[in-house]
């Protein structure tokens, strides 16, 4: 069963997509497909669907799947016009898929498809996201053969390892079972056996949940129709080192990329919390929690929701802290006051929205909901990016409709209902590598370049000192009134206290109130 915590969450599993890449193996296609279809997934409540792909066989291999197609609807064949090799097959397979997780199943007779059900239950019992058959686990049977090819793999299962800090036992075993929600946003590009490691390398950078089942295997010799060879295991070994430090776009989701870039960069997180750690109360309403790099901050509250528009983020967030009786993942369209019906009984004193409100159309009416669902004397901290002249094709690439002054983001506050308690610029030092990133091209920010920041900290916090220099955001702190009026000494009490904190500075003004 999915996580029950996650409001609004995708539908529940119901079909198994199984991508078969074919290559001259007319001998064993007919008792492979027929296994396929044996397997016993209805039992889970799955429906099946077989997305086979030719890849240029010269044999009968086209000829016989283009008759059982015929035969059987939940048989989907799509031909290469020439031989590219296994993993372009597997790449068009994933792009004709349609079921909700996808397996791959070679088209010899290696690996048996009544073993589906012990594969996939990890991922039907909402543990993991990706699930490998290994070979090498313990199983019930297993032939034996070919040691120099079993040295090979796990060789190659102990490079993975060690450059992806994950534990596999068989990184090149065939049966990978993958949520195709995750597979789909997965950018793919080996053509041949590269795409085992690519894969494998492309999940752990994703942090998807990855588990191992032992399965048995009945392996064939070359003489049977074996085709890997040594060549492929020395591209494998440099495809490692390539996907893990040179190429490392992992996923086309780039809101995600970016988000599990900032995750490593945990003391920056921490420093932008001390900004206005003094206004955050114990009922915490988190809009736009992404995938909680700044919720993990927030665990000790009384109470604590968090909310997003992607439903994949909100899972994230329920999967990690579902067991935590304060915490509360849910669904949300930030603009919609509908959607804001379910927080009525939370009563939260504070609304915490970093790098949310900027890539909502409407700003005036996601700040409006925010001030309507907090209590009354509660905060709203709200941190956007700052300056026009600092849009780049990265904010472009993440869907910011904006960037803000602080008069700007004052006057949108002040519109919605707030009291605007404070404003300022933060992340000085920011500036610089954000504007050489936007003169350069970049459209995303890398894990390299956030960890070279995390590294940089004291020196963005010597820099941070500096006033008259302009920072990459704004950070706005709103209250929100009090319902009844102010008796003639509390409103002097609070004129003398703001009065108190009035701060004239060359860029504008700052007025705080506790």
């Amino acid at each position: 069963m999915r996580n029950p915590n996650i409001m609004n969450e995708q539908s529940a599993y119901r079909k198994l997509s199984v991508l078969m890449p074919v290559y001259n193996e007319a001998r064993t296609l007919r008792a492979i497909v027929e296994k396929v279809f044996a397997s016993p997934v209805d039992a889970l409540g799955l429906e099946i669907e077989l997305v086979a792909v030719d890849d240029g066989s010269k044999d009968a291999s086209r000829e016989i799947l283009t008759e059982l197609a015929k035969a059987d609807p939940r048989v989907r064949v799509f031909f290469q016009d020439k031989n590219y090799g296994k993993g372009r097959a597997i790449r068009r397979a994933i792009g004709e898929c349609t079921g909700d997780i996808a397996i791959v199943q070679d088209s010899d007779l290696e690996y048996d498809p009544a073993e589906y059900p012990r594969v996939l239950r990890p991922i039907l019992e909402g543990h993991a996201d990706a699930v490998f058959g290994s070979r090498f686990a313990a199983s019930e049977q297993r032939r034996v053969l070919l040691f120099w090819h079993s040295l090979a793999n796990r060789l190659l299962t102990l490079t993975s390892n060690v450059l992806n800090d994950i534990n596999l036992t068989d990184m090149e075993t065939c049966y990978k079972a993958v949520r195709t929600d995750i597979l789909k946003q997965i950018p793919l590009k080996s053509d041949r056996f590269g795409i085992e490691p690519e894969l494998t390398t492309r999940l752990a950078q994703w942090n998807a949940r990855i588990y191992e089942v032992p399965i048995s295997y009945h392996g064939r010799g070359y003489a049977e129709g074996k085709n890997i060879g040594w060549k492929d295991g020395v591209q494998a070994l440099w495809l490692l080192f390539k996907y893990r430090f040179f190429d490392r776009r992992f996923t086309t989701h780039d809101g995600y990329y970016v988000l599990e870039s900032v995750r490593r960069a945990r003391g920056f997180n921490r420093w932008m919390l001390n900004q206005f750690r003094t206004y955050i109360g114990q009922r915490v309403f988190e809009a736009g929690c992404g995938i909680g790099n700044f919720t993990e901050q927030l665990l000790d509250r009384e109470r604590l929701v968090c909310a997003d528009l992607d439903p994949y983020y909100t899972e994230v967030i329920a999967r990690r802290y579902s067991h935590l009786a304060n915490i509360r993942a849910m669904r949300m369209d930030l603009s919609d006051p509908a959607h804001f019906d379910g927080l009525a009984d939370e009563q939260p004193d504070t609304v915490i929205s970093l790098n949310v409100v900027e890539h909502i159309e409407d700003d005036i009416a996601a700040l409006k909901n925010y001030h309507d669902v907090l209590q009354p004397g509660g905060h709203a901290i709200i941190l956007v990016p700052a300056h026009d002249w600092l849009f780049t094709e990265c904010d472009r690439t993440l869907g910011h409709h904006r960037r803000y002054t602080r008069a700007m983001i004052t006057e949108r506050m002040q519109a919605a209902g707030f009291e605007v308690v404070q404003t300022r610029e933060f992340n000085r030092l920011g500036v610089l590598g954000w504007y050489v990133s936007g003169r350069l091209g970049r459209r995303d920010l890398s894990p390299t370049q956030m960890k070279l920041f995390n590294r940089l900290l004291p020196v963005a916090k010597i820099i941070e000192r500096f006033d008259g220099l302009p920072g990459l955001s704004v950070i706005a702190i709103g209250r929100k009134p009090s319902r009844a009026p102010a008796s003639p000494s509390a409103a002097s009490e609070d004129a003398s206290e703001i009065s108190g904190s009035l701060e004239l500075k060359p860029e504008g003004f700052s007025v705080t109130v506790p």
